[in-house]
């Protein structure tokens, strides 16, 4: 799958454009009888494709991206469902050759969004600011486990086996003071060490 860089580059967002463009000079072209409610519905699907696309695009992660090229082609499909509606109309026979077109390209949208989708979805998509669905994922698990297993070092009693390790004392923020103790029972014992090797030097032969 190639790589994109900016979303103004990508294939399916040039065609979108290209849409939306053959759907405005439709709908500024004087005297084609489409009634107010068909032209605000029409102008918005088309336009939502290429908007959806390029926020889509923006996004944090592959789900987001994948949600809105959902919309994106649901949109397309909005239009090609407003052309098929009024195809056959009387009064549009001579605007039939913009119809057809304009189909075609939401059809090919569609196709592009969906091969689009399928890549993603076989591979993590690597965009600038995209963080793959599995990495997260993993990232939000691994951070559960270390804070569950800091909670369960923190919790630990006395008499557990645990709760002298150097893992269990980090976790209660002991350290220094655990390796204070350490040092003193080390110097204690060596005190008497040295105490038990005197009195063994004076003791009679």
């Amino acid at each position: 799958m190639a790589k994109y860089e900016r979303f103004e580059d990508l294939p399916v967002w040039k065609e979108a454009v290209r849409l939306y463009n053959a759907v405005l000079d439709l709908l500024e072209t004087p005297g084609v009888p489409l009634s107010p409610g068909f032209r605000n519905q029409l102008d918005r699907a088309a336009l939502s494709v290429s908007n959806n696309i390029a926020e889509g695009f923006e996004r944090s992660t592959t789900a987001e991206l994948l949600s809105f090229i959902a919309i994106a082609r649901g949109s397309a499909g909005e239009v090609r469902s407003m052309m098929a509606a009024v195809m056959g109309r009387e009064k549009l026979k001579a605007h039939a050759t913009e119809l057809r077109g304009i189909r075609a390209m939401a059809e090919s949208c569609c196709r592009q969004l969906t091969g689009w989708e399928g890549s993603i979805q076989k591979l993590p998509f690597q965009g600038p600011r995209h963080l793959p669905e599995q990495e997260r994922r993993g990232r939000e698990e691994k951070k559960k486990v270390d804070d569950f297993r800091l909670i369960f070092l923190r919790g630990l009693k006395p008499e557990h086996p645990l709760y002298h390790t150097a893992e269990a004392r980090a976790a209660r923020g002991e350290g220094g003071m655990a390796d204070g103790k350490g040092q003193s029972a080390k110097g204690n014992e060596s005190k008497a060490n040295g105490k038990g090797q005197g009195e063994g030097g004076g003791a009679p032969k």
